[in-house]
C-alpha cells in the first residue's frame, strides 16, 4: 500500500467511519532502540520534613531501551486567500515493552496565514525547547532527556494543554509565544507540597498524588508561559527564550522546581559542512535538578565524514546555593555537575543509522551520584 493510501486510512480510523474531507496527509514513524549499560550511584529526594529519602538505590545494569520511537499523521489543507488548516497527531510507541500509542508526543490542530503566522492548540513542543533543542544531536533519549543536561528536561520539552502563535520569517526571525492553561489538576511531582497535590479536582481522592500526567497544572487560569526569539541566516543560529510557572509560592518549603518561578536560556549555532557546533546556556529554578537556582552550560561538537558522524559534548551544571540550610537543622549539599558525551553514528541510508554513545556523569552530592550509561542502537524513520 502507498503511504499516501495507507496514511488516509489511518486518518480515516482515527476520525471513524462517514463521509470526510482529507486533508494532504503524510503517515510517518521512527522506531529507535537501543542496548543499554548504566551503572549509578543512589538518589535522594528531600522530605517535608528536611530529611533525605531515598528514591533509588545504586546499581548497575543491562536494559532493551525503547528511544521515543513513535507514529504520526500530519497534513495541511488550502483554505484559499493564503489560509491554510495544519495538524500533527503523532503517539508515542514503545518497542520494547509493547506500551504502544501512549506519551504526551505532539499532538495539535491550528491555522496558518501566509502574513501573519500560525496559531495552533494541543500538545506540543514548547517555545524553549525550539529553541534550546539545536542542541539535542544524539541518538539516546538518556542524553538530552538528562535533567543533568538540559534544564528544560520536565517544563521545556513538550506540553499539553498549550497554545503557541508562531510569527512568520521575516528574513531569518522568528518569535514564539506559549500559553499552557490546564483546569485546576494539581501536578504530580513527589517533591511537591502537599497543598499542592491534596485534593479531588482531577477525581482523584488519594493523598499521595492524582492520576493527571502534566506538570504544569498549578491554577484555574495561566499555569505556565514562555516566549522565544531566533535567527538562522545559512550556517548561524542563534535564539533566545524564556519560560515561567505561575505557581504559588512556598516559603516554608525548599520545592523543586520553584512553582512560582522562572528560567531562561541563550543557543547559539554553527553548521557548515562536515562541522557543526551548538553552545547553550540556561539560568533559572523551573527545573528538577537543584533547590534554587540553577546555571547550565552546554557544548557540543559534530564532524561528518562519508557515512560516519563523531560526536561530543561537554557539559557543565552549577546551582547557586551550595548549602541549604534546612529548619530542622541539617545542611543539604549541592554541587557542580560535569557531563561527558560522546557518539558514533553509522548512516546505512538516509533512513537507517546504527550508533554507539556514552554517557558521564561526574557528581557527589547529598541527592545523588555519578553515573554512566552506553548506548548501542538502531534507529529506522519511514
Amino acid at each position: 500500500m502507498k503511504k499516501s493510501a495507507l496514511a488516509l486510512a489511518v486518518a480515516a480510523a482515527l476520525v471513524g467511519f462517514g463521509s470526510a474531507a482529507y486533508a494532504d496527509t503524510t503517515l510517518y514513524g521512527s522506531a529507535r532502540v537501543s542496548v543499554d549499560y548504566s551503572d549509578f550511584n543512589a538518589s535522594y529526594a528531600l522530605a517535608p520534613n528536611g530529611s533525605l529519602v531515598r528514591v533509588t538505590p545504586g546499581t548497575d545494569s543491562w536494559d532493551v531501551w525503547n528511544n521515543t520511537s513513535r507514529l504520526g499523521v500530519r497534513g495541511e489543507e488550502d483554505l484559499g486567500g493564503g489560509l491554510s488548516a495544519i495538524y500533527q497527531y503523532e503517539f508515542g510507541v514503545d518497542v520494547t515493552d509493547g506500551g504502544n500509542l501512549n506519551g504526551n508526543r505532539p499532538k495539535w490542530v491550528g491555522l496558518k496565514g501566509s502574513s501573519w503566522g500560525s496559531l495552533t492548540v494541543g500538545t506540543q513542543w514548547t517555545a524553549y525547547y525550539n529553541v534550546m533543542g539545536i542542541a539535542d544531536i544524539f541518538n539516546s533519549s538518556k542524553v538530552f532527556g538528562s535533567d543533568s543536561i538540559y534544564l528544560g528536561n520536565t517544563f521545556g520539552t513538550r506540553m499539553d494543554n498549550s497554545l503557541i502563535y508562531t510569527t512568520p520569517n521575516w528574513s531569518g526571525f522568528s518569535a514564539q509565544a506559549m500559553l499552557v492553561m490546564n483546569g485546576q489538576c494539581p501536578p504530580t511531582d513527589p517533591q511537591v507540597p502537599s497543598e499542592l497535590r491534596y485534593g479531588t479536582a482531577c477525581g482523584d481522592t488519594r493523598v499521595n498524588g492524582t492520576t493527571n500526567l502534566v506538570p504544569a497544572n498549578l491554577s484555574d487560569d495561566i499555569d505556565m508561559w514562555g516566549i522565544s526569539m531566533s535567527y538562522k541566516n545559512g550556517p548561524f543560529f542563534a535564539g533566545g527564550t524564556y519560560m515561567a510557572l505561575e505557581g504559588p509560592s512556598f516559603d516554608e518549603f525548599f520545592t523543586r522546581p520553584a512553582y512560582d518561578g522562572e528560567q531562561y536560556g541563550l543557543a547559539f549555532g554553527y553548521n557548515s559542512g562536515p562541522f557543526a557546533v551548538t553552545f547553550n546556556w540556561e539560568r533559572g529554578d523551573v527545573n528538577t535538578q537543584y533547590f534554587g537556582e540553577t546555571d547550565n552550560y552546554y557544548l557540543t561538537g559534530q564532524y561528518t565524514f562519508g557515512n560516519n558522524i563523531i560526536r561530543a559534548a561537554y557539559g557543565f551544571m552549577s546551582p547557586s546555593d551550595e548549602l541549604l540550610f534546612l529548619a530542622n537543622g541539617n545542611i543539604l549539599e549541592q554541587s557542580d555537575i560535569n557531563n561527558w558525551v560522546l557518539g558514533y553514528q553509522y548512516n546505512f541510508s538516509k533512513r537507517t543509522r546504527v550508533w554507539v554513545e556514552y554517557l558521564g556523569q561526574e557528581v557527589d552530592t547529598d541527592l545523588v551520584g555519578s553515573r554512566q550509561t552506553v548506548s548501542i542502537g538502531t534507529r529506522v524513520d519511514f
